[in-house]
């Protein structure tokens, strides 16, 4: 059964991010957020192209029924394997036509739209990798803007974003960040995080690669005697 965002961690693992996000940020001035999404596009175009193939594929199976009971019935044969043989592929194949398959497609396409629409999780095979990395990037920095990451006062801040349909995790850093720290240091503790997801250990991978960061920007902005959470350090969704 799909986990929903507002699912995703527990009570627990929810307090556990929140003091670990406390904790790292006691020793840098650095602020770190996260947030869990359900999906980040509603892949329209999976929707037709899946319900497309899975419409001609039935249509194709329904369509060779017709005509291989259309063939028994025109040479009077019941259904044996021992009995099927080349000229009766031909006599079945003589009784396919154009004019009763693309019907049966495009009534079988409507059903089969709804349902694409209605189960997010089918979409995905019907979706390059590269369509979703870029989805995934791009709704990633929307939210690094939405939720006013970039307003830190030393553009400290980094989102830890996970979206659940497509199993991915990205993390942003501001400008002050990426000056210091090479963005594929964040990839690396990503891709921990990912794995840590895999093995159904939401809470606990969270709370690592949040310490990991931590100890990251510890080592390169230094907290200041005033300085003050300008992020939530409660999941967002």
């Amino acid at each position: 059964m799909k986990t929903k965002a507002s699912e995703f961690f527990s009570k627990q693992d929810q307090k556990c991010i929140s003091d670990i996000i406390k904790q790292a940020e006691s020793n840098t001035s650095g602020e770190i957020a996260i947030m869990v999404l359900d999906a980040s596009d509603s892949y329209k175009e999976a929707e037709t192209l899946g319900a497309f193939i899975l419409s001609g594929f039935f249509a194709l199976i329904l369509e060779i029924i017709k005509s291989y009971y259309i063939a028994t019935k025109a040479v009077g044969w019941s259904y044996d394997p021992s009995g099927f043989s080349y000229q009766f592929l031909l006599e079945a194949s003589g009784h396919t036509s154009i004019w009763t398959y693309i019907p049966m497609l495009f009534i079988l396409y409507f059903p089969f739209k709804f349902i694409f629409s209605k189960i997010d999780g089918i979409k995905i095979p019907f979706l390059s990798g590269k369509r979703i990395e870029e989805t995934v990037r791009k709704r990633a920095l929307m939210a690094f803007y939405e939720k006013g990451l970039y307003k830190t006062r030393d553009e400290t801040g980094i989102l830890i974003f996970i979206s659940l349909l497509e199993h991915r995790v990205w993390i942003l850093g501001d400008r002050g960040i990426n000056a210091k720290i090479d963005p594929e240091f964040w990839g690396n503790i990503a891709a921990k995080l990912s794995e840590g997801i895999k093995k159904k250990e939401h809470g606990k991978a969270t709370c690592d690669a949040i310490e990991e960061c931590g100890k990251e920007l510890s080592r390169y902005f230094l907290i200041k005697q005033d300085d003050t959470n300008e992020l939530s350090n409660e999941v967002m969704f």
